[in-house]
């Protein structure tokens, strides 16, 4: 990590930079991937009163770091354990986020309101039926009628409600409705 200082009204002697370098490496190791990281330090003296602001651009990521103290190395120490915390906070940002692949051409489907979602290794693919291409509402009477095409189960629209239904043939005969 590269380190660049600006002291207002502040020096620091080689000794001092040494135990400052040695802070930074910690975070360095965080930072440090591919890309070299650069850290600005800005130490500033205001009554008795040590401010130190770091900042770092860690992929177009702003890291600030900024406290005050009645001590100078106690407000870098300060500064560096909140990019510490910003710093775990983006990398766990970055590594949480979902990255999957894009979707590549899908096979065509056999129906043409169906898209293939995909096949296990048994060989077996399931097909997930657009519902809102070609499909209207229906009333009760209407389900009904179309049970009568041999059909076990129909999932449809209600037409008073636009809620989804599922219309169900019991083994003597007669229906069961089920409303969400």
């Amino acid at each position: 990590m590269k380190i660049s200082y600006t002291g207002r009204q502040v020096e620091l002697a080689p000794a001092q930079l040494k135990k400052l370098e040695a802070k930074f490496a910690k975070l360095g190791k965080m930072l440090d991937g591919k890309e070299q990281c650069e850290a600005h330090v800005i130490l500033a003296l205001e009554r008795h009163l040590h401010k130190a602001e770091v900042t770092v651009h860690y992929h177009n990521h702003p890291l600030v770091g900024a406290t005050s103290a009645s001590d100078m190395f106690t407000a870098i120490h300060g500064a560096v354990e909140k990019l510490e915390k910003q710093a775990i906070k983006v990398l766990n940002k970055w590594r949480d986020t979902k990255r999957v692949p894009r979707k590549t051409a899908e096979t065509p489907a056999q129906e043409p309101e169906a898209e293939a979602a995909g096949g296990s290794e048994s060989g077996k693919q399931v097909f997930r039926v657009n519902h809102h291409g070609r499909r209207k509402p229906m009333t009760l009477d209407e389900a009904v009628l179309e049970m009568e095409k041999d059909l076990d189960y129909l999932v449809y629209r209600d037409a008073l409600t636009d809620r989804v239904a599922v219309l169900l043939r019991r083994r003597d005969g007669n229906f069961d409705l089920v409303e969400a």
